[in-house]
């Protein structure tokens, strides 16, 4: 009863958003030193999200230093001459809100989710760190300790350790092949200084964004914002660009994993476009019609009919550059990943002949509508999906991305399956547990 009262819930909030403007009211400004504005009003409740969005992730990082734009992320919480180590969070937190940060291959962000009234708050917090941090030495090394014990866990969960290998035989020029959280050796040589130059470079007015949702007035704000960050210059010499484009696949990659666990796994990448190219909309349904949920093609042909697999997914993960759809399964006992890779080809080839159903395409649609129309509701989730679109292309990509995934059609969901599910554009990582016949020869 509980999944049909949200499925009606779902489908009503759909039919009335299909009849309403797509069009999201985003007020843009900008300010002398290159901090650009995004302000969306939503009255109703005195809250508001302030996040500020830095055009760093670890796409940004090169060999070496891999890691260093979550590091950073850590170091913006241990304070400036005004504000001491974990004070920031203490000091939000005084005032009713919510503080937080996270890191992504594209960019680096913080937000204070807070009552209207404290607005002002936050923002002199934000533009504080963005233009005075302190980065001690004191504080370095112990925070460098906190995040190298987050790549011990990585490094000991078998899963973990598995998707990062495959996106490092996956790229082989691009640095999405290797992990936001960097890799030990480098977290190892990261020096203080390092941490400097990366904060001077990157952690510029204009090289941010800043993105305000919630019950504010539009003019107030941005009048707030220049109050509190107009007087950070900008960098002279924009931080240096991503030119480097990942070279088409020549051919099938594998990789081994042989870790201490009791549960095979395989994963299968294969390297699809960028976010706004055309195809992503059709790749993205195809995602949710194929993996996403017990009610998916992979699941239930995986798990339910053929009864091989323990579970199945997968999804494709949309960014600045060219990335990649993924897949996963893991074999029931009496099984193995061969099983599961020639049963997922199976389910592959089925696509590429016939696509998919129209009842199928048509909830996919409804589906991820309503998982974009429900994320608007709260002024967090606006605020994410202009922050992330804007850092990635531009926040008015939002206000086509609906009529864009009602108009792919079945023949669109047949072309990309050709076109992107091949052999030739495969990588294999497969997890193999130790002293099984299959652990025996070359392993990561």
């Amino acid at each position: 009863m509980r999944k049909l009262v949200l499925a009606a819930l779902c489908l009503a909030l759909v039919v009335s958003r299909a009849g309403a403007a797509d069009t999201l009211a985003v007020y843009q400004d900008s300010l002398a030193n290159g901090l650009k504005i995004l302000i969306a009003e939503k009255p109703g409740l005195p809250l508001v999200s302030f996040q500020v969005w830095y055009r760093v992730g670890s796409r940004n990082e090169r060999p070496g230093i891999t890691g260093i734009s979550h590091l950073l992320e850590h170091m913006m919480f241990k304070g400036t001459d005004r504000i001491g180590p974990e004070e920031f969070s203490q000091i939000v937190q005084k005032y009713g809100g919510h503080c937080n940060a996270f890191t992504s291959e594209d960019y680096t962000a913080y937000y204070e989710n807070i009552s209207t009234e404290f607005l002002s708050v936050a923002m002199e917090m934000e533009s504080d760190r963005m233009a005075n941090l302190k980065l001690d030495p004191k504080e370095f090394d112990p925070e460098r300790n906190v995040v190298k014990e987050e790549r011990r866990l990585r490094e000991n969960s078998p899963y973990g350790h598995l998707f990062e290998q495959l996106s490092a035989a996956a790229y082989t020029a691009h640095p999405y092949g290797w992990p936001v959280l960097g890799w030990m050796t480098d977290l190892d040589a990261i020096t203080n200084q390092d941490l400097r130059d990366y904060y001077r470079i990157y952690y510029a007015p204009n090289n941010a964004v800043c993105v305000i949702v919630g019950a504010v007035n539009r003019k107030e704000t941005a009048a707030l914002v220049e109050r509190y960050f107009g007087g950070i210059p900008g960098n002279k010499i924009p931080p240096p660009r991503v030119t480097t484009v990942e070279p088409p696949q020549m051919g099938e990659r594998r990789v081994k994993v042989v870790k201490d666990t009791r549960m095979p796994l395989v994963a299968l990448g294969y390297h699809t476009p960028q976010i706004g190219h055309k195809d992503t909309y059709a790749l993205e349904l195809l995602s949710n019609i194929l993996s996403n949920g017990e009610s998916s093609r992979l699941y239930r042909s995986l798990v339910y009919e053929k009864q091989l697999a323990l579970f199945a997914g997968g999804y494709n993960d949309t960014q600045t550059d060219p990335t990649l759809f993924i897949f996963y399964s893991a074999p029931l006992k009496g099984h193995n990943t061969e099983e599961l890779e020639q049963a997922i080809a199976q389910e592959l080839d089925r696509i590429k002949k016939e696509g998919v159903t129209s009842r199928e395409l048509q909830k996919s649609q409804n589906q991820l509508e309503a998982e974009f129309v429900f994320q608007q509701q709260r002024n967090n989730g606006l605020a994410v999906q202009i922050g992330s679109a804007q850092i990635r292309l531009d926040w008015r990509y939002l206000n086509s991305y609906l009529k864009n995934i009602r108009a792919v059609n079945n023949q669109d969901i047949i072309t990309v399956a050709n076109k992107y599910f091949t052999d030739q554009n495969k990588t294999v990582a497969t997890l193999v547990p130790t002293g099984s016949s299959q652990s025996k020869g070359q392993a990561q």
